[in-house]
């Protein structure tokens, strides 16, 4: 049998699927729970390539692949087209492409440090060509491009999917995940940016959170005084869970399914169906535990309540921000799209009251996984490959770097003191008017939601989804003289780090906290510690 493997290369984590290429047909599906460099989005991915070596983080990518492949029962004999999708740090990463043109903004900087920007266009080469892959021959490797360097073919294909290139209407595109991917069609130019919101969106850095899969609670409505959950199943079709006391957790109802998690889509339901029931006043819970309290021991607290109005704020002020530069109002944004998981399974009606859509939008389209899709649509067709070359090419575009915007930073602070310090929504409007920043409103009535797949990853194939909650990638190293005091693994808040009484160390990755933690680097009494030592471990 003749197989191809597309994948898409999130920031949350990585979804690949086995076809046969004979009969163009989905035979099984893979995805992963987190991505496998340490660190929750992709400035802490970035960061980490950049400071401890493009080498190291290539190894544990390029592991992670292996480990799906493996997954998906592909036999290297068969194996003849591999595809990838997703934003150019990931996409760069697993190529082994250096990354420093990413990390900067604007051209002074890149000339101050000699950084050349590299090529990012659509290319067929061997997957031989990539290392750790050497023994894959027979097999040719697809890669999308970029539209401009900082504007992957995640992006684009959002762009395309959302059939901004063939309208002319004022319309914007999201996709909802951690790295918050978003382009503006205004008066013929898309306006493009990203929002680093953060994992919450994606279910990760809340306490109970996970990635959507199967037994995670993806939606929540109040009946009476009580909250149902919503829970998706082996299918990821969301299926009716517990009826619970929210206060207490106490079950008032058994449903048909258990839940070990809560999806970001869940969390944004909990937060919207809070609000309107008057179980949250921002920037607080109002429980007795200050903890509202869902199925199977599952919690959401004011602390989860804070990160996940970090990211809710993010992609506002991103929506902002792109119509500042376009020179519009929020109000103009009447079309809106949504992809990614996240995008899929929230309820759109929830997300427009909390506002991750504009306002005034009168009609939202949910587009699914776009990433994914355009990986498989290359893989079957290379015509396909040179067409959104193409396209890229003849984009007239604009690229809004939010890490470097005004407009942004204004809107974002504005965004934290209403979401997280509590300011009434009327302040917030009259400070985005004192400082000239387009205005918000209260939300319209969505006029139409237009729901275009069920589930983020619509054909699963014959063989079904298989979860990988263990990615499978390691750092390793010996530390000399170690006098075993273990403090390194002892501080570890996710439990990633372990260590032997001969001093070695072990850092399971796709846990592990990376730049935003570094607990383990300062534990080390003796700075015996050092990250630069890690090695990428074989298994």
């Amino acid at each position: 049998m003749r197989t191809g493997v597309a994948i898409d290369l999130g920031t949350s984590g990585f979804r690949a699927q086995k076809i046969d290429l004979e009969n163009e047909k989905i035979l099984k599906t893979v995805i992963t729970l987190r991505n496998p460099l340490p660190g929750a989005n992709v400035m802490d991915h970035l960061d980490f390539a950049i400071h401890y070596g493009l080498d190291k983080a290539h190894g544990l990518s390029a592991t992670a692949v292996k480990h799906i492949m493996e997954e998906l029962g592909v036999k290297p004999e068969e194996l003849e087209k591999f595809s990838i999708c997703g934003n150019p740090i990931q996409l760069s990463i697993f190529q082994g492409i250096p990354i420093e043109d990413l990390a900067y903004a604007g051209e002074r900087k890149k000339q101050k440090y000699h950084i050349e920007e590299q090529n990012r266009d659509a290319r067929v080469i061997p997957l031989a060509e990539i290392a750790g892959f050497e023994e894959l021959k027979n097999c040719k490797l697809y890669v999308p491009p970029a539209i401009k360097h900082e504007v992957g073919a995640d992006a684009l294909a959002l762009i395309e999917k959302a059939g901004m290139l063939n309208s002319d209407e004022i319309a914007i595109a999201t996709d909802y995940g951690t790295n918050a991917e978003m382009a503006l069609k205004a008066n013929g130019v898309i306006y493009t940016g990203s929002a680093a919101a953060g994992p919450a969106l994606e279910g990760q850095e809340i306490e109970y959170g996970a990635i959507a899969s199967p037994h995670t609670i993806c939606d929540v409505e109040f009946d009476g005084e009580n909250l149902r959950c919503y829970v998706l199943d082996r299918d990821m079709k969301s299926t009716r869970g517990d009826l619970v006391n929210p206060k207490t957790g106490d079950v008032v109802e058994k449903g048909e399914i258990t839940a070990k998690g809560i999806t970001g889509t869940g969390v944004i339901a909990l937060i919207e169906a809070g609000i309107r029931n008057k179980l949250i006043v921002l920037p607080k819970i109002q429980t007795p535990d200050s903890t509202i309290h869902l199925q199977d021991g599952i919690k959401f607290t004011d602390k989860d309540l804070i990160e996940a109005g970090r990211a809710i704020g993010a992609i506002r002020a991103g929506h902002i921000t792109l119509c500042a530069a376009a020179g519009i109002e929020m109000e103009d944004l009447r079309v809106a799209h949504m992809s990614g998981a996240a995008g899929t399974y929230m309820d759109a009606a929830k997300a427009h009251q909390v506002g991750m859509i504009p306002y005034n939008a009168g009609y939202v389209s949910q587009i699914g996984n776009t990433s994914l899709t355009v990986a498989r649509e290359i893989l079957l067709s290379e015509d396909r490959l040179w067409e959104l070359q193409k396209i890229a090419k003849d984009i007239v575009g604009t690229h809004v770097m939010f890490a470097t915007s005004e407009a942004f930073k204004e809107a974002y602070m504005l965004e934290l003191a209403f979401w997280n310090e509590g300011m009434m929504f009327k302040m917030l409007k009259k400070f985005l008017k004192k400082k000239n920043l387009p205005m918000l409103d209260e939300p319209s009535s969505i006029l139409k939601i237009d729901r275009q797949v069920e589930r983020d990853i619509p054909v699963l194939g014959e063989e079904g989804l298989h979860v990988l909650e263990k990615v499978g990638t390691y750092l390793t190293m010996v530390i000399e003289d170690c006098k075993n005091c273990h403090s390194c693994a002892k501080v570890c808040p996710t439990g990633a780090l372990r260590m032997d009484d001969s001093g070695t160390v072990r850092i399971r990755t796709d846990l592990c906290d990376g730049a935003n933690c570094q607990r383990c680097l300062h534990a080390c009494p003796e700075d015996r510690f050092k990250w630069e030592n890690l090695t990428v471990a074989e298994n």
